[in-house]
């Protein structure tokens, strides 16, 4: 829906808050009554000045160039779309489905990772599930659904553990072996300024996605090095049952 004078305001990084423009109902004639806007700037204002509002403070600058044909230097806006999938020759893919849609996902997943932010939170229990197989396959088979994602929300196994941290790792290469360019280099050429606007900012959005992907490898690499610390549900399970403890 077009808004006149609204869709001709202009985007901000210093406005930090969506909450600018509020539909309410007012008088649109003698007898009749019509859906209107107030527009409240979150900035201070003087005469002359130019309202400013927030395009989406949860945009990627992949979105920003899309949408607006323009990117931030906020390296808050790097990011990356990971996309994962329920393998539909899994044994169990009915199972896993029905686990992942009682939890707001699908056979297919997408998970935004940005740069510089905690991963989203479902990333970790869709992983496990999607990565569920072998003898950790008893708990789909004995637990009923949302119990089992709760418990995915914790390591599994080392298998599965295991296999999660080479999946992404594997998916982050192979992202970052379709750019043909480094890091370094995409920041030399807009450095040099030589760049028309489109290119300028088709090298920005392609040097976040390979930072937040080389962020994500790190993140998977670090956590393969804590396998061997990690508490897995067997251990959990015998603690919860009181067969394993501290010596008295």
């Amino acid at each position: 829906m077009l808004v006149p004078f609204a869709d001709l305001a202009n985007h901000s990084v210093k406005v930090t808050t969506e909450d600018h423009i509020h539909e309410i109902g007012g008088p649109a004639g003698l007898f009749s009554w019509d859906l209107l806007f107030s527009f409240q700037s979150p900035l201070k204002l003087k005469a002359g000045d130019q309202f400013l509002i927030q395009y989406g403070l949860n945009k990627s600058n992949a979105d920003m160039a899309i949408g607006y044909g323009f990117i931030e230097p906020n390296s808050a806006r790097d990011a990356f779309t990971l996309t994962l999938e329920i393998s539909k020759t899994d044994y169990f893919n009915g199972d896993k489905l029905d686990i992942a849609e009682s939890n707001g996902l699908g056979e297919t997943a997408d998970f935004d990772i940005k740069l510089g932010q905690s991963l989203p939170p479902s990333l970790f229990p869709y992983l496990r599930l999607v990565a569920l197989g072998g003898t950790d396959n008893f708990l789909i088979e004995s637990i009923s659904g949302n119990a089992v994602w709760n418990l995915l929300e914790l390591p599994v196994s080392r298998a599965n553990e295991e296999l999660i941290c080479k999946v992404v790792r594997d998916l982050c290469r192979s992202a970052l072996s379709g750019y043909h360019t480094t890091i370094e280099e995409d920041e030399k050429l807009m450095k040099e300024g030589n760049l028309s606007s489109r290119l300028q900012i088709a090298v920005g959005v392609r040097a976040g996605e390979k930072k937040v992907l080389q962020q994500l490898d790190g993140i998977f690499r670090e956590r393969e090095l804590e396998l061997d610390e990690l508490e897995y549900y067997q251990e959990r399970r015998l603690k919860d049952l009181d067969f394993v403890g501290e010596p008295k």
